[in-house]
């Protein structure tokens, strides 16, 4: 292990719009080349589409996606005795944050739809009811981490 000082942790500052921390971690996961006012915009605009397609306020819409998409478990590879094993492990909240950030926005660009706030807001809106790629990406996760349950003791 690091013989270095504890790694201190930067409080992200919450959005203009909705103060929301999650909001703002999720704008700047979506940014490229930081542009983030072009993420801003992509981001509102489908916060902006969910409402006008839901008649519900987008941020509860948001939050259920995000917390049906956060995987509990994964899996991680190890090595043990020449042999690697494919060992479940329990996922940090901050952690499961961020893969459900990383993979909401990939099954997103993997859309059919034409821009990407379109994409988005389809993507949330299928996220919150359970549906969509990414809450499949979840599923499969978990399928992986049931099967390999028998190395669970591995984990250290």
């Amino acid at each position: 292990m690091a013989r270095r000082k504890e790694i201190v942790r930067r409080k992200a500052t919450p959005d203009w719009k909705y103060g929301n921390v999650i909001v703002a971690k999720f704008i700047n996961g979506l940014m490229r080349k930081g542009k983030k006012s072009i993420a801003e915009r992509i981001f509102y605009k489908a916060f902006d589409l969910i409402e006008e397609r839901t008649q519900q306020e987008p941020l509860p819409v948001f939050e259920k996606a995000m917390k049906t998409v956060g995987p509990v478990v994964h899996v991680k590879s190890r090595r043990v005795g020449g042999s690697t094993y494919q060992v479940p492990v329990e996922v940090r909240e901050d952690q499961q944050r961020a893969m459900a950030i990383r993979w909401i926005i990939n099954a997103a660009k993997a859309r059919p739809e034409k821009t990407m706030y379109e994409r988005l807001a389809g993507e949330f809106t299928a996220a919150s009811k359970g549906e969509g790629a990414a809450v499949r990406l979840k599923e499969d996760t978990y399928r992986m981490a049931e099967a390999n349950r028998a190395f669970a003791h591995y984990r250290w």
